[in-house]
């Protein structure tokens, strides 16, 4: 996969960490226990690409 489309996909992770992130400040009881799951799985996928993307980058150099 190009550099470039990782770098889309990241961004788009990068978008749901953001809005989950704002339905935790919202939410409470048992929906924001599976918010915080959803989020970690999220941040998890989110850290994965940028490393993707910084692997990418010391290939091309």
């Amino acid at each position: 996969m190009s550099i470039r489309l990782i770098a889309v996909e990241l961004y788009k992770a990068q978008k749901e960490v953001h809005r989950l992130r704002d339905l935790l400040e919202k939410t409470t009881g048992l929906e924001a226990e599976r918010l915080r799951r959803e989020l970690q799985i999220a941040e998890v996928n989110c850290n994965q690409l940028r490393r993707r993307v910084e692997a990418r980058k010391e290939l091309g150099k």
